[in-house]
């Protein structure tokens, strides 16, 4: 469905935008030229009341839910659409942002992403309050009507516990939380030897105590305690004061934790859902509390990742390879397993850092996926090349962008005419085959707004996924800076001074594929074909993804360990005969090859060739085949033989005469040898 069958509302906000109808109907190829309204969500909301059924595509985000409202109680089934053209698309220049407010509108017409499979999260409200006692019984109290609440009092406090036992407390110091919303495992360790699951709160300990040790919370001051254990004959058969206590390692299960200590369990810059450290600020813990008693019931994210193992370079048979996706993970959803990486659902937050740094494609981004985001970026491109627009520059941004680019355009010049926004789940999940796609598709430059409050290391990825696809375009003759991180604080000198970049003279017409490596190699070969500066081929720093391998001939055995624990196929043999090839078109440059090669023959060699050979297979080495000396069947490579003859020449297992001519040959050959060997010997036994 095209934006023609939409029904489409355009509003010039009391006149402060104006907006071309006649132009937009051109470039949008529409049957008729749209009307404009001037006070759509005011005096003229009656005009879209009675707007018929169907699928309506509204120029304005910032009454959507009044035009929601209007729409539900004129009780007709609708699909709403909206679009921000005011901030985003002309507020302050709109005469010559026609060409980006008809590509906005485009792109707001394409279909939904497709649905993926979804994650489930099941909460009960068992909550973990785990803090100081005082703290941790204040919240604990708000809370007990909502949820299931447990108390683990990490340190004393003047607190007396409460005279109706309605919840649990404990004590004790955290030793580990693991997990996510309704799993979490919490392990902790009872420092006290009172132990308030056992204690009854009789108050005999308190009486008997000489030093007055023991307060109405039920722990042992060690400090005032003086060992008399007076309290252990108090409390009697009840048992809850051992002072020789041994297992003190208690742990459960909960669906919740509220972390109130100075220093909470889990650290670090992403925390899993249903965990929450505040701190120390009351307001916060307010808010995390609000929050938490919302937090019962099933719910529901999608599988944001898609991973395919079989091309993972991560490990081949314990030798080392990729760490990419691990390192780069905030959240630590993702963890080796063996030869491949294990990604936690539950964990994963829908980054897609994992995908912007995997060098072969293994790790892909499942929400939106890249063929749905590149969709709708040619959709951008396309129409805004059609309207007559220039020069054009995508800035990409999550959610909290909206809120930078609104106020640029109230406090500041707002956007550039060129610069036309583009809303992703998350500003790390593009990379290499997303933007060299723009480039190839006609867009000079690419944005990527940094609000702050991303991951540091997704700046790091970021910056080294550019860093390549400048050298790349820079070395075919696309002179300027095609990429660049835009930081809130110099968003807008970031935009408005940054000088044009050279584009291809043809726009590429191929649509992106979900393959990461196919999707690059399409980009490139369209760059290539109209590269101001043909080249044949590009290096590129250490680490690229891109790349080949220099084999040392004098060194290689040719024993082809490299070939099996080859992950992506790049390396391969012959059938016919004693061959190690290479098609670089593959390579990831993992390392993996290296590592294993019992030799150290081999070398990585990053770069990037343009040539059609890097597509087809290359010998690297080949070797003249030795033959079984008996019976002439194919043994291996003649130096390979004679490296393993070499090295075993002075072992005392082969001293025995004819034992080393046995390795010459085959399995079979050898058995037949030393049979006939042992028989001749038996005869000349006396």
């Amino acid at each position: 469905m095209s934006i023609a069958d939409k029904t489409l509302f355009l509003c010039s906000c009391n006149g402060t935008q104006p907006i071309d109808a006649a132009a937009l109907a051109r470039a949008l190829a529409l049957p008729a030229e749209p009307q404009v309204r001037s006070m759509l969500c005011h005096k003229e909301l009656k005009g879209f009341a009675d707007a018929p059924g169907g699928d309506l595509l509204v120029a304005c985000t910032q009454e959507a839910r009044l035009f929601e409202e209007v729409a539900a109680e004129g009780g007709r089934a609708q699909t709403i659409r909206f679009v921000n053209v005011r901030e985003s698309g002309g507020w302050s220049h709109a005469p010559a942002a026609t060409p980006k407010i008809a590509a906005l509108l485009a792109a707001a017409a394409l279909p939904e992403a497709e649905p993926v499979p979804g994650v489930s999260y099941e909460s009960h409200g068992q909550l973990l309050i785990a803090g100081p006692l005082h703290e941790a019984l204040g919240w604990a109290r708000v809370l007990d009507a909502r949820l299931g609440v447990t108390v683990l009092a990490t340190s004393p406090g003047p607190d007396e516990l409460p005279v109706v036992r309605t919840f649990p407390v404990s004590t004790g110091t955290v030793e580990r939380v693991d997990g996510w919303l309704g799993a979490f495992d919490v392990e902790w360790r009872q420092d006290n030897p009172i132990d308030l699951d056992a204690c009854t709160r009789c108050n005999a300990c308190i009486k008997a105590c000489p030093e007055g040790a023991i307060g109405f919370d039920y722990q042992v001051d060690p400090a005032r305690c003086r060992d008399h254990r007076d309290c252990v004959t108090a409390c009697g058969e009840v048992g809850a004061i051992d002072f020789a206590r041994r297992d003190t390692l208690r742990k459960a299960r909960f669906d919740l934790v509220l972390d109130l200590q100075a220093r909470p369990s889990l650290t670090g810059f992403a925390t899993p859902q249903g965990y929450y450290a505040p701190g120390a600020d009351a307001a916060t813990q307010a808010r995390a509390v609000a929050e938490l008693a919302t937090m019962t019931g099933e719910f529901e994210k999608p599988r944001y990742f898609a991973y395919k193992p079989s091309i993972c370079a991560h490990e081949r048979s314990r030798q080392p390879g990729c760490n990419a996706c691990i390192d780069v993970c905030s959240t630590r959803a993702i963890r080796a397993d063996g030869d491949k990486v294990f990604v936690e659902p539950h964990l994963c937050m829908g980054c897609g850092a994992c995908a912007t740094v995997c060098p072969s494609g293994a790790m892909s981004y499942a929400y939106p996926n890249v063929p749905d985001l590149t969709r709708r970026i040619r959709t951008l491109l396309s129409t805004y090349a059609g309207a007559g627009g220039r020069d054009p520059c995508l800035l990409l941004h999550a959610e909290e962008g909206r809120e930078v680019i609104a106020s640029a355009a109230r406090h500041g010049r707002g956007l550039p005419p060129h610069v036309i926004p583009v809303e992703v789940h998350h500003v790390a999940s593009t990379g290499l085959d997303v933007w060299l796609s723009a480039l190839a598709w006609g867009a000079g430059r690419v944005g990527v707004l940094l609000t702050g409050s991303e991951a540091p290391q997704y700046r790091e990825a970021l910056a080294g996924q550019m860093q390549l696809v400048e050298i790349i375009a820079n070395a075919l003759g696309y002179q300027g800076e095609h990429l660049r991180i835009v930081d809130v604080a110099r968003f807008d000198a970031a935009l408005w001074d940054w000088p044009a970049a050279l584009a291809p003279r043809v726009a590429a017409v191929h649509a992106a594929t979900a393959d990461k490596r196919t999707t690059v190699a399409m980009a490139i070969e369209h760059l290539v074909a109209h590269a101001p500066t043909p080249r044949q081929r590009v290096p590129l720093p250490k680490g690229s993804p891109f790349g080949a391998i220099a084999v040392n001939r004098d060194a290689c055995t040719m024993c082809l360990a490299c070939v099996g624990s080859c992950p992506v196929g790049a390396l391969t043999d012959s059938t016919e005969s004693a061959q190690l090839r290479l098609i670089e078109s593959r390579c990831v440059q993992c390392g993996i090859c290296a590592a294993t090669c019992p030799e150290n023959a081999i070398t990585l060699e990053p770069g990037l060739g343009f040539t059609p050979d890097v597509k087809a297979p290359r010998v690297l080495n080949e070797a003249a085949i030795f033959a079984c000396t008996r019976c002439s069947k194919p043994l291996g490579t003649e130096k390979m033989i004679a490296a393993m003859l070499a090295k075993l020449a002075n072992h005392s297992m082969f001293a025995e005469a004819g034992a080393l001519e046995r390795l010459k040959m085959c399995a079979d050959c050898r058995v037949i040898d030393l049979y006939n060997t042992e028989a001749a010997i038996h005869v000349r036994l006396p």
